[in-house]
């Protein structure tokens, strides 16, 4: 049978920076291509297990805005988005940001500024996170310092009363 000529096709370079987006998953034994990553699909249970947290957590974020699934029926059918998107909303968390402070931060990707706005807005409440947690650390340290001076002064307190009030049968029998 003759083979038949194929038409020309044209080739287009799309390079895609995903370097940001690996990151933000959880190492899952093994890592996927990059160009599959981005096409594949995730069910609750998949992402719930990958980054172990309850399905209930997931739908949580879900009633809050952060994550949108495409629906099949009953099924969420997860993007690779809905599962960076995940990872950087845990790591927001995981940091002290608030729900709503994480939402506004991711949804400025999409402004189509090259993330620019993202930046600085992420970069200024990490900032200010940042020093929150610097003054808390001080004022941890200060508490933890004060506390130990307690304990040592309660101790001496115990062991002045202690000595006080134990029978001398018993000082005499602790003694060599």
């Amino acid at each position: 049978m003759p083979r038949l000529a194929r038409p020309a096709r044209k080739q287009v370079d799309v390079y895609v920076n995903v370097s940001h987006i690996l990151q933000a998953l959880p190492s899952h034994g093994g890592a996927v291509e990059p160009s599959r990553q981005m096409t594949r699909t995730f069910t609750i249970t998949q992402l719930s297990e990958a980054f172990e947290i309850t399905p209930r957590a997931i739908r949580f974020y879900e009633d809050r805005g952060l994550l949108t699934p495409r629906r099949e029926g009953q099924n969420r059918i997860y993007t690779a988005r809905d599962r960076v998107r995940l990872g950087l909303i845990l790591r927001g968390k995981r940091l002290g940001f608030r729900l709503d402070e994480i939402g506004e931060m991711l949804d400025l990707y999409d402004l189509g500024d090259g993330q620019v706005e993202q930046l600085r807005v992420t970069l200024a409440r990490s900032r200010q996170r940042l020093e929150t947690l610097r003054r808390q650390r001080e004022d941890i340290d200060q508490a933890m310092a004060e506390l130990d001076e307690a304990c040592h002064t309660l101790e001496d307190m115990l062991a002045a009363k202690t000595a006080e009030v134990e029978p001398p049968a018993r000082k005499r029998a602790a003694r060599p």
